[in-house]
């Protein structure tokens, strides 16, 4: 099979390269003239462990093409992906789809013969009759389909959430549609990984509902966490004891400072904003999302705390300024709330993080990135994790706390037992458990 992904970052690049490694012949398009070459000389824009090996394999096998031309790439496509950005619109939350739209204005121009447009890019219920509507300005509706195929890739594993998936959702409106889904996902299929096929508007919905629920299983668990430390509980073995409840299930039960990256904030609002629009609001995703923004902005509070109340004149270390670990993605990171309250409050802040450092250096002022882990923390008062990565769960503690002014730790992410913490001689501040003083 044929086909092509508009948008080459980092959904429509995930996905069309994990199709070339099944056969098919893909080539993904893209505006960016720089991206383009970029990935035709084998340098990845983005941080997604291995996507590089994948995409230099199959680019030399010849199965993985690149393009800013959708005249070059769209022609004699059995399916074309639409995987551009879909950004909240600031006045009201909506998702932004003048991406998508002209994506679709693009492919009726350029395609030839009856072809599929899937939709990959995050939309919201309704989308599939618009594209429709705007390829039907220029096209008979008898030489496509709009299909929803939503994805459900995880930034740090991305690459095995494709090849492996927990299911393949397809929304079609004609057997001729999903005969076209069919085959090309047979490869993963033919595995006995499930297709669930629904009508578009609930393969629409079904990636809101996915997303708004996981995002509710975090703020809970971050809700039970500020219960457990007054309460004397440890959250570890609270979230241990319900996630073993097979109605619940233990992922998605880890406290911290706050979900952030591309997918939870922006598609939480836009649930929220299609429940009003539909007039039957969504008061429990609406709590999670003022629940997080509360989250993200208690976490300068913590540390302040832990330094006897004053920030001002204080040295922060920060480890960790993506939102998540295996990625270096910065939309919507806690670290972006709690590095500028940090300074606000009066502090300096010294930081690192192994991926991230590049693109937080235009969001993040005045910071002073540091060479590795030990440069951020040497001279600091106070040094807080707030990114997962394994890395710093595995420092040198008698060199950390040699380096350190104050031997002060505040662990957002829980990475290090509070006794050993307290026996290498470190006031440890962590989340939803006592803390060693």
């Amino acid at each position: 099979m044929k086909i092509a992904t508009i948008g080459a970052g980092y959904v429509g690049l995930v996905t069309g390269t994990c199709f070339a490694d099944m056969g098919w012949d893909v080539t993904c398009i893209d505006i960016d003239p720089k991206k383009i070459s970029a990935l035709e000389a084998g340098d990845i824009p983005i941080y997604e462990p291995g996507l590089e090996e994948l995409v230099r394999r199959n680019a030399e096998a010849g199965r993985l093409h690149f393009t800013t031309e959708v005249s070059e790439g769209v022609p004699g496509c059995d399916a074309v992906f639409i995987a551009v950005g879909t950004p909240p619109r600031p006045e009201d939350g909506h998702a932004d789809m003048k991406y998508v739209h002209a994506a679709a204005e693009s492919i009726a121009a350029a395609m030839t013969g009856f072809t599929v447009v899937v939709n990959k890019s995050t939309v919201p219920v309704g989308t599939s009759v618009a594209v429709a509507e705007i390829m039907a300005r220029t096209r008979d509706p008898s030489e496509f389909e709009v299909v929803s195929n939503p994805e459900f890739l995880r930034e740090g594993a991305a690459v095995t959430d494709f090849s492996r998936p927990d299911r393949i959702v397809v929304g079609v409106r004609s057997d001729r549609g999903g005969q076209v889904m069919r085959q090309l996902y047979k490869p993963l299929t033919d595995q006995g990984y499930p297709m669930l096929v629904t009508d578009p508007e609930s393969a629409e919905l079904i990636k809101y509902a996915a997303n708004a629920f996981l995002a509710t299983k975090i703020s809970f668990i971050n809700e039970i966490a500020d219960i457990c430390e007054r309460a004397g509980a440890d959250v570890s073995q609270v979230a241990n004891g319900i996630g073993l409840d097979t109605r619940i299930g233990p992922r998605f039960l880890k406290p911290g400072p706050g979900y952030g990256g591309s997918c939870f904030p922006k598609d939480t609002q836009e649930f929220v904003s299609t429940a009003r629009e539909y007039g039957r609001p969504s008061r429990i995703v609406e709590a999670v999302v003022e629940a997080n923004d509360a989250r993200k902005r208690a976490m300068a509070d913590r540390i302040e705390g832990a330094v006897d109340g004053s920030l001002d004149g204080k040295r922060v270390a920060v480890l960790g300024v993506t939102f998540k670990a295996e990625t270096d993605d910065m939309r919507e990171s806690p670290a972006l709330t709690i590095i500028p309250d940090l300074q606000n409050r009066g502090a300096t802040v010294a930081a690192y993080d192994p991926q991230g450092m590049e693109n937080a250096a235009s969001l993040l002022p005045d910071v002073d990135w540091a060479e590795d882990p030990y440069d951020a923390v040497k001279g600091a008062d106070v040094l807080a994790i707030v990114t997962e990565w394994k890395v710093f769960a595995t420092l040198d503690l008698v060199r950390v706390r040699a380096a350190l002014k104050s031997p002060i730790v505040v662990d957002m992410r829980n990475l290090y037992d509070p006794s050993i913490m307290e026996a290498a001689g470190f006031r440890y501040v962590s989340i939803g458990r006592k803390s060693a003083v």
